[in-house]
């Protein structure tokens, strides 16, 4: 799940990973899953330097300092987390208008069905998600710079 991670927020792209990054945090505040939002909004945080648009697109994408290409990304990425069938072809065709290639659009529609397992997988473990803000901003940094096949813990033994 890691590699999936890795390939679909962090390798080289037609989006940047900040971009990328926001769609998989705009879709986890839709399913309420706090690990997800908060350590990708770090890895965005740390991407663009600023924390404020990662709020923004989190509570209202429409109104955040964002392309207009990028919010309608969003738009499907939305109908994408309540379900497949929600995104029709006038949506894609608006998002295509707004400069997005059918490769970044796929590529939305992966990261948010991506996404939307992982919080449900994790969810259904019932799992303790920490708390601790400054464990966040660490791993976020780690994340923007290094990607998700490598861990940010070390070892005892390193």
């Amino acid at each position: 799940m890691r590699e999936l991670a890795h390939v679909l927020l962090h390798q080289p792209n037609s989006l940047a990973p900040a971009e990328r990054e926001l769609i998989a945090i705009y879709v986890s505040s839709l399913n309420d899953f706090y690990f997800c939002q908060t350590s990708h909004g770090a890895a965005v945080a740390c991407h663009l330097g600023d924390q404020n648009t990662v709020n923004r697109v989190k509570t209202n994408f429409e109104l955040a300092p964002i392309s207009a290409k990028l919010k309608s990304l969003l738009a499907i990425a939305g109908k994408a987390q309540q379900g497949g069938k929600q995104v029709n072809s006038s949506d894609v065709e608006d998002t295509r208008m707004q400069g997005a290639t059918d490769i970044e659009i796929h590529d939305t529609a992966l990261i948010a069905a991506a996404f939307c397992m992982y919080n449900r997988y994790v969810d259904g473990f019932d799992t303790w998600q920490p708390r601790n803000a400054e464990m966040y901003e660490q791993m976020g940094e780690h994340l923007a710079r290094e990607g998700y096949t490598t861990t940010s813990i070390k070892s005892s033994g390193e």
